[in-house]
């Protein structure tokens, strides 16, 4: 007989659903009926941040195992290329020039490996996954945060974003309308 084993993350995600569900049922409406202003609309909302904060954790741990590998390779190239510059500087002429000729051997090896790690498909493929779950993280963020803003009864972002391009395009519109004022009057 075989079993599906889940990992750890979905019995702590399902564990978690399960208490914030049934705090919600427990304490939601009685705080909501108790509750006047924001605290009644964050009473009702919360169990939507803590949703947002569970799915979160993957993108969490995705995002941190992505950094440990990036500055994993960063410091591996470092060490590598220190190891070529230490092999090179005995070789070099003890004279008052010596400083100089040092920091050109550690310029020319550190820019040549550090270009091939970051031209490498390793590298790449790292760092763009860092990217993507960085913003999976900023999205889960900022989903939290228009809740928090609607529970508050406040602008969210998306909702102040567009009342920026509407004022964007009201200046345009009067800077049009001006222009066309002025050459109305001067003829």
């Amino acid at each position: 007989m075989s079993q599906d084993v889940k990992p750890p993350i979905d019995y702590f995600k399902h564990a978690s659903l399960f208490w914030t569900d049934l705090l919600h049922l427990m304490s939601g409406k009685p705080i909501a009926l108790t509750s006047v202003g924001p605290a009644r609309n964050w009473a009702n909302d919360a169990k939507k941040v803590m949703t947002e904060l569970i799915d979160s954790n993957d993108d969490i741990i995705e995002f941190n195992n992505r950094l440990a590998e990036y500055y994993k390779q960063l410091s591996e190239a470092w060490l590598e290329s220190q190891k070529k510059v230490n092999a090179k500087i005995p070789n070099l002429p003890q004279d008052s020039e010596s400083l100089e000729a040092y920091k050109r051997v550690w310029i020319d090896i550190f820019e040549n490996d550090f270009t091939q790690l970051f031209d490498s498909e390793k590298f790449g493929e790292n760092y763009g996954k860092l990217v993507a779950s960085e913003l999976e993280i900023s999205k889960h963020w900022e989903n939290i945060t228009n809740v928090v803003l609607h529970s508050m009864k406040l602008p969210t972002r998306k909702e102040i974003d567009e009342v920026y391009k509407e004022l964007h395009e009201l200046r345009k519109r009067v800077a049009k309308l001006e222009r066309k004022e002025e050459r109305k009057n001067a003829k």
